[in-house]
């Protein structure tokens, strides 16, 4: 019998990399000076090349609140959202901290939404000195906010920028208290930074022996409902299944192209498949939310969801 290993067939809109933020290791972001919003005309022909693609990721640079800029930017996260909705798909936004009203509109829209909650101790803070959204009250709050209205949510760790053993286990528990409280973390992303252009890698044997023992403490220490998620194309394809082994249950959206690492190539369905395969594993198309989550959904959505997932069970 084969276990099953579930991803999201997705494609990635960038309404801006104008972002106010300077992170440490960022090399997605531009200047909000020298940024070209997505345009909608744009947006509809990437939906159209991409029609099976269910899941619509909304991954933007962040405007300050209370810039005169705000505004626009918000109106056009709500608008592509509706674009995907009215494309048949669903849009899954991570576009950085969010008023409360901001975030209530958005979850009208999005079955599922997103913030990487990144890390705590001092790596973080030195890489975040010149990124203020990513202070980690401000990424806390924006946590439990989610929680307190009910939204199905996607959160993780970016590692291997210097953090400690304690600093991952502190980041584990602080995101197994608040499942505990809340209840909407529906998966949480391990992710391994990775250098960008010419300075691309894969990762080591060092690396990855330390990332599955990694994996091992976050099956353990978070409640067993919230999925551990993997991004494929940052980990070697034939050592894939020793990740899973470890406890990661998902891969998350894959695109044609990972626009936060450019360098380092998606695997195709098939080549997941047949490697998956080999070792007993059975890869599964879901939504972008997790079927535990639909009856968080309000009844529109939710009707949209158990659509598409009917779709991807039937193929088409």
């Amino acid at each position: 019998m084969t276990r099953p290993i579930t991803w999201s067939p997705s494609l990635t809109l960038v309404p801006s990399r104008g972002c106010f933020n300077a992170c440490g290791y960022c090399s997605f972001r531009v200047p909000l000076d020298q940024a070209e919003p997505l345009s909608f005309v744009q947006a509809e022909a990437r939906l159209a090349a991409a029609p099976r693609a269910t899941e619509v990721l909304l991954l933007s640079g962040e405007v300050a609140p209370g810039s005169p800029q705000r505004s626009a930017w918000f109106a056009r996260l709500v608008h592509l959202s509706r674009l995907a909705l009215a494309a048949g798909r669903l849009p899954h936004t991570n576009a950085g901290p969010l008023g409360l009203r901001e975030m209530a509109a958005l979850g009208r829209l999005n079955p599922s939404m997103g913030l990487m909650l990144e890390g705590l101790g001092p790596a973080y803070d030195r890489l975040h000195s010149h990124a203020p959204s990513k202070r980690l009250e401000v990424r806390l709050g924006q946590l439990q906010q989610a929680g307190r209205l009910g939204i199905p949510f996607t959160t993780g760790l970016l590692l291997g920028v210097g953090e400690s053993w304690d600093d991952r286990r502190a980041a584990l528990r602080l995101l197994a208290e608040l499942q505990r409280r809340w209840g909407h973390l529906q998966e949480v992303i391990l992710q391994p930074w990775r250098p960008d252009g010419a300075a691309a890698r894969p990762l080591s044997s060092a690396e990855q022996v330390d990332l599955l023992e990694l994996i091992s403490l976050a099956r353990r220490e978070l409640p067993r409902e919230v999925h551990l998620q993997m991004p494929p194309n940052l980990w070697p394809l034939a050592a894939l299944p020793a990740a899973l082994e470890a406890g990661i249950d998902d891969l998350g959206g894959i695109d044609a192209i990972d626009v936060i690492n450019p360098a380092y190539p998606q695997p195709a369905p098939l080549q997941l498949e047949q490697v998956l395969a080999a070792r007993g594993w059975s890869l599964r198309p879901r939504p972008c939310v997790h079927r535990a989550w639909w009856p968080w959904l309000p009844a529109v959505l939710q009707a949209r969801v158990e659509r598409v997932a009917r779709g991807l069970v039937s193929g088409c």
